[in-house]
């Protein structure tokens, strides 16, 4: 059988913190909000568990499940967009974080990826996640975001 064509986006980021920080800032919603452009998430982060990220308004931006958990290591996330129809058709993509450690820093890769070629959700996301992880990464080093504007929800 041959295998499905595949849409994947990868960004790699060094950031002078500890894996358990790193772990702490990508599952704390409150934290998140900050560097995530004001969305509200809501999750235990716990293998099987829903995940929701929410506009301000509460409507839902994006789900999925919790499908592996082990901090500071490792987290992936089965997402699926709910807000752009266009995206949320393709279905289900898979979300993987890894976290090492590399010299004085912590390194942070995420792979974004759904069976789907030439997806319209990956080229939104390989949009979205340099910006969200360079806020990340200036808010833990910095104490303080470099972008602040918020999405803007289709009405």
């Amino acid at each position: 059988m041959t295998p499905k064509p595949r849409s994947t986006f990868v960004y790699v980021s060094y950031i002078r913190t500890t894996p358990e920080k790193l772990w702490q800032a990508l599952t704390t919603p409150a934290f998140m909000k900050q560097y995530w452009f004001g969305m509200d998430f809501e999750c235990d982060w716990k293998p099987g568990s829903p995940w929701r990220m929410l506009f301000e308004d509460g409507r839902v931006a994006d789900d999925g499940v919790i499908l592996e958990s082990d901090p500071p290591r490792r987290l992936v996330i089965r997402w699926r967009n709910r807000w752009k129809p266009e995206m949320s058709a393709e279905g289900d993509s898979l979300c993987t974080f890894e976290i090492s450690t590399e010299g004085p820093s912590t390194r942070l890769s995420i792979t974004h990826s759904i069976d789907v070629p030439d997806s319209q959700l990956i080229n939104g996301v390989s949009g979205g996640w340099p910006r969200i992880i360079s806020n990340l990464k200036s808010l833990l080093e910095t104490g303080e975001v470099v972008m602040k504007e918020k999405v803007a929800p289709k009405a």
